[in-house]
């Protein structure tokens, strides 16, 4: 492989986090902060796109998704807006990535563990597997109610304080 060939791969995520699951994540951790404040007070679009600084726009599909996924509720008329379905300790990240972009990790648009039906051969398809089970490892521990507490599960600042963790490839 050529160095250019070598920059170019280092310069890559393999992971990449959309615009719309960061602020996905983003709405429906404030609002779990709201309700834990102040019951189940619904928040309308428009001050959750200002307090979160999400374009209204965009936060409209975001919330259309993640109501479509029972993760959040709208309510109507003068007092509505938006509320958690489900209990913030109910509700993972993995929960919020699926409902706004589908499976955590596919190959080819293929979840890893279909591909053997579509000619993949190991070690690939057990590569694949395994990088799905990592991110579920993270992804799937840590709940809106820890993000909206502030913290995270001891797993996954293992993971964080782990020698390496920082370097940039």
């Amino acid at each position: 492989m050529s160095a250019g060939a070598r920059r170019v791969l280092e310069d890559s995520d393999i992971v990449r986090i959309t615009h719309k699951v960061d602020y996905g994540v983003r709405a429906v951790v404030a609002l779990a902060r709201l309700s834990a404040g102040q019951g189940k007070v619904p928040l309308k679009r428009e001050a959750l796109a200002v307090r979160e600084d999400i374009p209204a726009k965009f936060l409209d599909d975001i919330l259309r998704s993640l109501r479509n996924a029972g993760l959040v509720r709208s309510h109507r008329g003068p007092e509505g807006g938006w509320t958690l379905a489900r209990d913030p300790a109910d509700i993972t990240v993995a929960d919020i990535i699926r409902a706004l972009e589908g499976p955590l990790a596919s190959v080819r648009g293929i979840r890893p563990n279909e591909l053997p039906d579509h000619g993949v051969q190991e070690p690939f398809v057990s590569l694949w597997v395994s990088v799905r089970a990592a991110l579920r490892s993270v992804l799937e521990e840590v709940t809106v109610a820890d993000l909206a507490a502030g913290r995270l599960p001891a797993d996954v600042v293992a993971l964080v304080d782990a020698p390496g963790a920082w370097d940039v490839p």
